[in-house]
């Protein structure tokens, strides 16, 4: 609130393609999709004419004894999507929420399967799924936790597979092995008491773009069948194609217990979230008693619009060669970024997908703490919305930014980094 005394917030007054104006007509090249969310630019004509469609006929409905048609197509398209394994769909309106939901239903089902020992959960060093209070207990980033820490309880932390911790030799593989012992190690003591255990598929979003070898989620899927643990894949920032897959998932060849997905879901127009889950679990809860029934209910839960949005948004990837072009664009930024890559301040160079990530060195305690916010102030001058965690610079951008876009936030992105180091020398 301080902050926005000495710089104003950003008036923004309408929206077009990758590019954001403000009240004064100046433009934002919107490298991080206005948090993760928008996949095909702001006022898509497809999305705006599908909402506009729906509005016409239902704008709302409650789903308690009640049904519409957009929910249920969106349902079997989301199950078809993962080969009909992940076919039962639970909605919510964001990802935090998405998260409580799976956490809830993992524990309800175990104690409907006569095992309500098992209520504990696990979750990565580093790791975000959320600031309500269910998922700040799977949280392990201080900021968020630390303040509300009376109010939550907390879960197993277990090493992160992150590439960057690779010891001289070792491959992200290697990393990806290590952390994989602090987990069999873990169930080998817990898992009688453990419900599930929620990560981030390929990519840390929140805790610093921390990326990893997909061979971590393969020889996850092995301990929770080996040890009876639920595994949660909370692919609300990674899904809907950021990794270069629809779901991240796919890319160690597995399928989670609990699917969690939001942001890009309804292209970044209205909230929306979904936890997709196997015909097991929905079976646990198929009963006369309504207490072993999932009790979980909000009242904008699977809104006509967004889920309008969210079918017009998986049209757009039927209807192009979405996942193959963003691969040619991804190609295409890492050769603009390549005299970043070889900047003396610049480490870690990381890319998964349309995900692009690197850390920046900057001398003294105070530069560190200083650093996002005096990227994001000389970001905005030079036409960018780009906001760092930490000394991570990353771009999670819209998946239409053309050639002359991808120059342009390669060269203002390295402009930027000149400048905002000039001005802790």
């Amino acid at each position: 609130m301080k902050q926005h005394e000495q710089m104003p917030l950003v008036a923004l007054a309408r929206g077009e393609g990758p590019w954001l104006y403000d009240v004064d007509n100046k433009r934002y090249l919107d490298a991080i999709s206005s948090w993760w969310v928008n996949l095909f630019g702001h006022a898509n004509p497809t999305i705006n004419a599908a909402i506009k469609e729906q509005l016409d006929t239902l704008e709302h409905a409650m789903l308690a004894g009640c049904t519409h048609q957009p929910v249920i197509e969106l349902s079997e398209r989301l199950g078809a999507l993962t080969g009909g394994v992940l076919g039962h769909a639970f909605y919510a309106s964001d990802g935090a929420s998405a998260v409580e939901i799976a956490l809830k239903m993992s524990s309800h089902y175990w104690r409907n399967r006569g095992q309500p020992e098992k209520n504990e959960y696990v979750c990565l060093a580093n790791s975000y799924h959320g600031e309500t209070i269910g998922a700040l207990g799977v949280t392990d980033v201080k900021l968020f936790r630390d303040a509300y820490a009376p109010l939550v309880r907390g879960a197993h932390v277990v090493a992160s597979p992150d590439a960057r911790g690779a010891l001289r030799g070792e491959s992200a593989a290697d990393v990806a092995q290590r952390a994989l012992l602090s987990v069999r190690d873990l169930f080998e003591v817990r898992s009688a008491q453990i419900a599930a255990i929620i990560v981030e598929p390929l990519v840390q979003c929140a805790g610093g773009m921390a990326m990893h070898d997909a061979s971590y989620l393969s020889g996850l899927r092995e301990l929770c069948d080996h040890y009876h643990v639920h595994l949660i894949a909370d692919e609300i920032a990674v899904g809907c194609g950021r990794t270069g897959t629809f779901f991240a998932c796919e890319q160690a060849g597995i399928w989670p217990d609990l699917l969690c997905l939001s942001k890009g879901l309804s292209g970044g127009y209205l909230p929306l979230s979904v936890v997709l889950t196997r015909d097991g679990i929905y079976q646990a809860f198929y009963h006369d008693e309504t207490t072993r029934g999932f009790l979980h209910s909000h009242s904008y839960t699977g809104n006509p619009l967004a889920c309008r949005a969210a079918l017009a948004t998986l049209d757009l990837f039927h209807s192009g060669k979405v996942l193959e072009n963003n691969r040619n664009k991804s190609a295409t930024l890492s050769k603009y970024l390549e005299p970043l890559m070889a900047h003396p301040n610049v480490k870690n160079f990381r890319q998964c997908g349309t995900i692009f990530a690197f850390d920046v060195l900057v001398g003294g305690e105070d530069a560190a703490s200083l650093f996002a916010q005096r990227f994001f102030e000389i970001g905005l001058r030079h036409e960018l919305l780009i906001r760092p965690i930490g000394q991570t610079v990353y771009f999670m951008p819209p998946y239409v930014l053309s050639d002359s876009d991808l120059e342009l936030l390669a060269w203002r992105t390295r402009s930027t980094l000149e400048y905002v180091l000039h001005m802790f020398d």
